[in-house]
């Protein structure tokens, strides 16, 4: 790894910019800590949302503190020198995981922030928050600011990141010296496509699939989250589709590999919370789907995001650090 003093002016203010947004990143995330510590707090003293048991709402709430708690700690992983360090695994799983809870929900929170101005729709909910009537205004600011501000943060840290420890990755043009992709991915980018058309049909209005029971659970904001989802799970499909097949036009590989990156991540994690809660079904959740389509949905999308990002990871170039590894120092 290059000392700073040696780097390119354009690659030093990059990290620069990076390490900035490494510390907003964590700082943003342990407002969100102190307001699920004050919720598990108030919990235990008898104050909680009358549709969750205590038990309940404290366990929620728990993981939710596990993820901030990670979520700080990765901030500053990738704001320190120290973070380009670790072992790579870890850092690349958290961030890929972190990256495709938060940053796809931008477009998101911009596009129903904007409708909510007019008075149409809601904001973006927190899959373990309270009613928002409910909440005070501390704690709202609190919550709105933790998950733009690391949302915002992850977008520009996470790739100043990679770019730096694996720059092979980042240079060239996509599909360079890469055949026909594996049958997997195949699936795989077939399943992320059909996952993203599904959405998008839901967020249009179709109703193939939803259970008419639950259908007065689905708005405005539900039709939106469907929208985001349907963008970067199509965006997934196509990212990985450039990285594995050349083209004569092909766009630079810095593109699809962010973009593939945040889509399997985002594809992985948020399939990956909403099938326990289908399963499980923590304080009378409901889904607006049949029971059967969801957990097909959502194990399709565990396994889409995990077979996508292989092949994302499989695209760096030989001879650069190997992500389950430790960075040498250059």
């Amino acid at each position: 790894m290059q000392d700073s003093a040696t780097l390119p002016a354009a690659d030093a203010r990059w990290r620069a910019v990076g390490r900035f947004a490494g510390y907003g990143a964590a700082l943003s995330m342990a407002l969100y800590l102190v307001v699920k510590v004050v919720w598990i707090s108030a919990a235990l003293l008898g104050h909680r949302p009358d549709d969750f048991g205590t038990a309940d709402w404290v366990a929620l709430n728990s993981v939710t503190v596990v993820m901030a708690v990670t979520g700080v700690a990765l901030g500053l992983a990738l704001a320190r020198p120290w973070g380009r360090r670790l072992p790579a695994a870890p850092v690349v799983f958290f961030s890929w995981a972190g990256s495709g809870f938060l940053v796809p929900m931008l477009p998101y929170a911009l596009l129903s922030g904007v409708i909510g101005a007019f008075g149409d729709g809601s904001g973006a909910g927190d899959p373990g928050s309270a009613d928002s009537g409910s909440v005070p205004q501390w704690e709202s600011v609190f919550l709105t600011v933790s998950f733009i501000g690391m949302a915002a943060g992850l977008a520009v840290a996470v790739p100043v990141y990679l770019r730096d420890r694996w720059p092979g990755a980042f240079v060239g043009r996509a599909g360079d010296a890469h055949g026909r992709p594996s049958a997997s991915l195949a699936v795989a980018g077939t399943a992320a496509a059909a996952l993203g058309l599904l959405w998008s049909h839901w967020a249009l209005g179709g109703t193939a699939g939803l259970d008419p029971a639950h259908r007065d659970h689905w708005d405005l904001n539900g039709r939106l989250l469907n929208g985001s989802s349907a963008l970067w799970a199509l965006l997934g499909a196509w990212s990985v589709r450039a990285l594995t097949r050349g083209r004569p036009a092909r766009p630079p590989r810095w593109i699809p590999m962010a973009l593939g990156f945040a889509a399997s991540g985002s594809l992985f994690a948020w399939s990956g919370w909403k099938l326990p809660m289908v399963i499980i079904r923590p304080g009378g959740f409901v889904t607006v789907e049949y029971m059967p389509v969801a957990v097909v949905e959502h194990l399709a999308g565990i396994l889409a995001g995990l077979t996508l990002m292989a092949a994302v990871l499989r695209s760096v170039p030989k001879g650069e650090d190997a992500p389950g590894g430790r960075p040498s120092d250059a």
